[in-house]
């Protein structure tokens, strides 16, 4: 049955916190929760049957972790986006998650609202950051950084929509381009920002406000 609701998927290796996010979830009438995983290697069998559009994603788990899991959920399923929810604020599990594909990084200390709210903008392919991981992202990009002014109009729309969690063929369908041209849109910006990837883009775009940070929206 065709539903417009957002399909979300609970990935968390502690059965209370499933429970207790999907009773936050499941009371939102605009959420449906699809299914429940205790590991990475659980996740990806649901992913293949549920194709949801948000994952809820802990990062510590036996077995298969939550950035390795995070990385094949985005090659099985680019369209689903993955909102980190954990309590570990380490560096060492930060940038790995963010570069594995995660779009929004929450910790366990997020009210309510503010889960919902990630879930809610993960559909539309917004990030959300919790501040503290937002201002250590930011602060991966040191010196001066280049001006907004080098790009062109086409490639800011291509940069924000990067920061976004769009990949090029989902940026092709949005501004009716082919992916070849957004490839080179994607190196023109790299080269003219002096960036490395597709993370550091994104992370530059939420430091420049190019995409609002966190609430600022």
């Amino acid at each position: 049955m065709l539903t417009d609701k957002i399909s979300v998927l609970i990935v968390d290796d502690h059965p209370i916190v499933r429970q207790g996010l999907r009773q936050l979830l499941e009371v939102q009438d605009d959420l449906e929760v699809v299914g429940e995983a205790e590991d990475g290697a659980t996740a990806i069998e649901q992913i293949q049957r549920t194709l949801p559009d948000v994952v809820l994603m802990d990062l510590v788990m036996p077995g298969m972790d939550g950035v390795e899991a995070t990385r094949a959920i985005r090659e099985i399923s680019p369209h689903t986006q993955v909102v980190v929810l954990t309590s570990h604020h380490e560096d060492a599990l930060v940038f790995p998650a963010i570069k594995a594909g995660a779009l929004s990084y929450l910790l366990k200390s997020s009210l309510p609202d503010e889960v919902l709210d990630a879930v809610r903008a993960a559909a539309r392919h917004e990030a959300r950051l919790h501040p503290r991981i937002a201002k250590r992202l930011m602060e991966e990009i040191s010196g001066d950084a280049p001006s907004l002014e080098s790009l062109t109009n086409r490639e800011l729309e291509v940069l924000k929509l990067i920061a976004q969690g769009n990949d090029n063929r989902q940026i092709a369908e949005s501004l009716v381009v082919s992916e070849k041209t957004v490839k080179t849109h994607v190196s023109n910006i790299f080269s003219k920002l002096q960036l490395a990837d597709r993370t550091q883009a994104a992370i530059f775009a939420l430091r420049q406000r190019v995409v609002p940070l966190d609430h600022e929206n």
